[in-house]
């Protein structure tokens, strides 16, 4: 037998040796493919929670927060009729009080002006105002001061909009992009594709006109669609400007966000990076505020606050904001800002009639939540439509590569035994030349 051939102990040391090795490289690729405690688990936790909340409870009148054992309770000296807390990176809404309730949003509607036509001017664009442009700003309009005659810049004018909340360059900057109703039409259409359902536009400034009204949910979806532009976060984290006047001077120009500088007796809140606040008669005193602490951003909407105080609106926020980052840890979301994915062509008439006469006739009227049935891949921080088979995530291993690693560790284990061998038989010969080479038994 062959195995004779071999030295015993030196047989049973190289065996050991060969076996344990082998184990131990063949448990690291197990060991590699334990998931940790990452970041990247958390967003899929968050994730889970979004995907199994009940999109129709923002719908309900009331209050709806889902806190766990030992989480604050909202603040309870909140007046105002409608306010949403939200996370700005996941869309997680937090809690939220009448979410959906229309009402007129004021000067925060300018927050969806921005979204919408930020883009479509380039920067650097310089613009000759004429007496056509400001010919029908509204009565009793908060103005930045812009004058007909005069060059400016672009930049100037979202100065204006942001920390002036001026309608006067609203007008300018929608005659730059193609006019008023047109503008119009392409907010109504922002809105549409952000899922801001409750948001109907009629002026872009946000002045009182009959019929408009969004709604604490949808402006903080335009918070949030703004704060992923760069310059929106500029703009309306700007505390001060110099904004162009006649014959090349310049005069200060402040952000009318209290909260942001800490004016008229309001305290500047820790963390705030904007974004927009209003006022009309009809509207009351209405705020979108973004705060940030660590690697959390957090959006407060507040929406016409009935306390009658003066600061109501700036107090209310920062009192939700505080709860927002004592209780995010501890609670499941309530909805997402998220746009509902619509349901992917085949399986839509199957879901209709699964539903029944009722939710069609919702549906038809755009107040049932779409109900995702495709799967979904994240591109630049939104789920989008991947069709009909989930993709893998991209730091999972290719099947093959489960099998394969194993084979190459044990392979390299073995050669590695082989070598310990040869160098031992090498090592014996030197102590003893004298001792004939063994040979193997003859059968």
């Amino acid at each position: 037998m062959i195995i004779r051939w071999f030295p015993r102990p030196a047989f049973a040391r190289t065996v050991a040796l060969t076996t344990g090795l082998a184990g131990l490289l063949a448990l690291v690729p197990a060991a590699l493919s334990v998931p940790t405690a990452t970041a990247s688990t958390a967003s899929a936790s968050t994730a889970d929670a979004l995907s199994r909340a009940d999109p129709s409870l923002l719908y309900r009148p009331g209050t709806h927060v889902r806190a766990t054992s030992g989480a604050p309770a909202p603040p309870k000296n909140v007046s105002a009729l409608s306010w949403v807390v939200a996370d700005a990176r996941t869309g997680a809404v937090l809690a939220a009080h009448n979410a959906h309730r229309a009402l007129a949003p004021a000067s925060t509607l300018k927050t969806l002006f921005a979204v919408t036509v930020l883009p479509r001017i380039p920067s650097g664009t310089r613009h000759s105002v004429t007496n056509a442009d400001l010919a029908e700003v509204g009565a009793g309009s908060s103005m930045v001061g812009v004058a007909a005659g005069q060059t400016y810049d672009v930049a100037d004018l979202w100065r204006g909009v942001f920390l002036s909340s001026g309608n006067d360059a609203v007008r300018v900057l929608a005659g730059m992009n193609g006019g008023w109703k047109k503008t119009i039409k392409q907010m109504q259409a922002k809105a549409g594709e952000l899922g801001a359902r409750d948001t109907r536009v009629v002026s872009p400034d946000g002045y009182d006109e009959p019929g408009q009204v969004s709604s604490a949910y949808d402006l903080a979806v335009f918070g949030r669609a703004g704060l992923k532009m760069s310059a929106f976060a500029k703009h309306c984290a700007t505390v001060e400007a110099q904004f162009p006047g006649g014959r090349g001077s310049t005069f200060g120009i402040r952000n009318t966000n209290k909260l942001l500088t800490g004016a008229d007796g309001v305290r500047r809140y820790r963390g705030l990076i904007g974004v927009k606040n209003g006022y009309t008669t009809n509207a009351g005193n209405t705020l979108i505020a973004a705060a940030r602490r660590g690697d959390r951003t957090l959006l407060a909407t507040v929406m016409n606050p009935q306390s009658g105080l003066s600061r109501a609106v700036y107090e209310e926020a920062r009192s939700l904001l505080d709860w927002g980052f004592k209780a995010a840890p501890a609670v499941t979301p309530v909805g997402s800002l998220e746009p509902p994915r619509p349901p992917s062509p085949p399986r839509q008439a199957a879901e209709e009639e699964k539903r029944g006469p009722v939710a069609r006739a919702r549906r038809a009227v755009g107040t049932e939540p779409v109900v995702a049935t495709a799967t979904a891949t994240e591109s630049a921080g939104a789920p989008q439509l991947a069709g009909a088979a989930r993709a893998e995530p991209s730091d999972r291993p290719s099947a093959p590569s489960g099998y394969v690693w194993p084979l190459v560790f044990i392979g390299v284990a073995c050669l590695a035994a082989l070598a310990l061998f040869v160098v031992r038989r090498s090592a014996r010969r030197r102590r003893d030349p004298a001792e004939p080479y063994p040979t193997p038994p003859v059968p």
